[in-house]
């Protein structure tokens, strides 16, 4: 069921609706994270944490189904959307509201952008989303793309290393000398452990789920490292010849 590499994305059925949910439950975790701090017994969590796990799974099922170079361009897609929301809020809030508007220091206790938070998240998801998409498309090569028990490792074991690059970037990048090593080590670990056990208890759902898209789409790509190209900014090399090409003046 492999398909050639250089078949449009546009003839895919589901590419499209995976790239809108992913980028949804991007920016949909970030601005939760913001909003609200939530509990569960003695674990304490960015309200995010809800929904930010399921980015990383649907970046499984488009790296086990499209391969790593379509994943590639979802994963920019949302790192751009990313920039353009962190963006708009940014400007709203410096913007004046309008005499009759009452609520500026409500928008800003969510919305405030600290500049060194803001710089960890886009790392710790650029980093993170790559380093699970580049694990697992590795591990389905050499298991010569293999379901059932290989599958599901497949999809844990990316998240693993994906949520712990994810994890240590923004917390050290965002909150190094606000937290203490002793705090950044539970809130970290705490958050951590929650995202790994939410895709250990998904993958049965989440195998399924990229099973069924490979037999709608016709398609089961198995990356090789002679035809993969890994680098992460490899697509927006092409882009930009793509486009100097069609604007040579």
């Amino acid at each position: 069921m492999r398909q050639d590499p250089t078949t449009h994305d546009g003839s895919f059925k589901l590419y499209s609706v995976f790239t809108g949910l992913f980028v949804s439950t991007l920016i949909i975790s970030n601005v939760a994270s913001s909003a609200k701090i939530i509990a569960f017994g003695p674990f304490v969590f960015p309200g995010g944490a809800l929904i930010f796990p399921i980015s990383f799974i649907f970046g499984d099922i488009l790296t086990e189904v499209y391969g790593y170079e379509r994943s590639r361009k979802v994963i920019w897609t949302g790192f751009f959307c990313l920039v353009l929301a962190t963006l708009n809020f940014y400007i709203v809030q410096i913007i004046p509201g309008a005499s009759f508007w009452n609520n500026q220091a409500a928008y800003d206790s969510i919305f405030s952008i600290v500049p060194r938070v803001v710089l960890g998240s886009m790392s710790a998801y650029f980093l993170g989303e790559f380093c699970n998409s580049w694990v697992l498309s590795k591990m389905k090569y050499r298991a010569e793309g293999k379901r059932g028990a290989s599958q599901a490792w497949r999809f844990i074991a990316s998240t693993v290393v994906g949520e712990a690059v994810d994890s240590v970037v923004v917390l050290v990048i965002g909150f190094s000398g606000v937290l203490s090593i002793q705090q950044m080590i539970q809130v970290g670990g705490s958050l951590y452990v929650f995202k790994v056990l939410y895709e250990i208890i998904a993958t049965p759902l989440s195998t399924r789920v990229a099973n069924w898209v490979k037999r709608v789409e016709g398609v089961d790509q198995i990356d090789t490292p002679e035809t993969t190209n890994y680098n992460p900014f490899a697509s927006l090399s092409v882009a930009a010849k793509a486009s100097a090409e069609a604007n040579p003046h």
